[in-house]
């Protein structure tokens, strides 16, 4: 018996034990048995084991913000609170790549190509990291290029936000539980400035809850995937450019299913 019907005997015995599927059966055999089942052994369908206790009551607690947000813009209200809570999506993309071409681009031509040509090999320049947060209460983006991702990177992001927004406002952080958000160095930065940051993390293996993952595909779409540099401060000025152009038309997002019996 060849290697992959072995599996699909396997897969009967342990998914259906009342079948008993002998060490010998024929192809047309176990296939019958896995059909009449609707088990396909050949195909590997990939889940999310929660590996955070308080996955749920994680979960809420971003939606409790976003509900929050939501109301408010619904209600022309601004921020009820008399102290105005700013409220950012924060998360890094570490790893894009500096590219350059080794032959020029063919630029597209009238009955010949439709797009521009571009041959397969490139020269790899290193590697920079983009934190960004973005506005939830009105779409503008934060953004940063560093060459590491460190404590010392995100806390000069923090000192970003802190000067954009106004003083005596809370500025409040949707972010995941990367080692640079809760180190000794970024939690002595907050407890200088006590009352200035709040956390809103989210669950581990939960960032799809956090809307600035809605960002970073775009970025990825409209200027990351075909960028060609001749170097990583190339790089980092043309994504520092793309960024400017996303703030110019900004798109504020929003969570559209509040589903807390969940």
């Amino acid at each position: 018996m060849d290697t992959f019907c072995f599996g699909a005997v396997c897969a009967v015995r342990c998914c259906s034990s009342w079948a008993l599927v002998p060490a010998g059966a024929a192809k047309a055999t176990v296939w019958r048995i896995l059909n009449a089942h609707d088990i396909k052994p050949h195909r590997i369908r990939y889940y999310l084991e929660k590996r955070d206790a308080e996955f749920e009551q994680k979960m809420h607690e971003v939606w409790v913000v976003y509900r929050e947000i939501a109301m408010a813009q619904d209600a022309e209200n601004g921020m009820p609170d008399q102290r105005p809570i700013y409220t950012v999506s924060v998360d890094e993309k570490p790893g894009v790549q500096a590219l350059t071409n080794t032959a020029r681009d063919l630029p597209p031509i009238a009955g010949e190509q439709s797009c521009v040509a571009r041959d397969h090999e490139y020269v790899r320049k290193g590697t920079v990291s983009i934190i960004a947060g973005i506005d939830l209460h009105n779409g503008h983006i934060i953004a940063q290029v560093h060459d590491r991702h460190r404590s010392r990177e995100f806390i000069g992001f923090l000192k970003e936000l802190d000067a954009y927004y106004p003083q005596g406002s809370v500025i409040r952080l949707i972010l995941d539980h990367h080692s640079a958000h809760i180190s000794k160095e970024t939690m002595a930065y907050l407890a200088e400035h006590p009352g200035r940051f709040s956390y809103v993390h989210t669950p581990k293996h939960g960032s799809w809850l956090n809307l600035i993952e809605s960002v970073c595909p775009k970025m990825a779409r409209t200027f990351l995937r075909p960028i060609r540099v001749a170097s990583k401060d190339e790089l980092k000025d043309r994504i520092m450019k793309g960024i400017a152009e996303m703030n110019a038309a900004p798109v504020i997002y929003r969570w559209r299913n509040f589903d807390f019996a969940a």
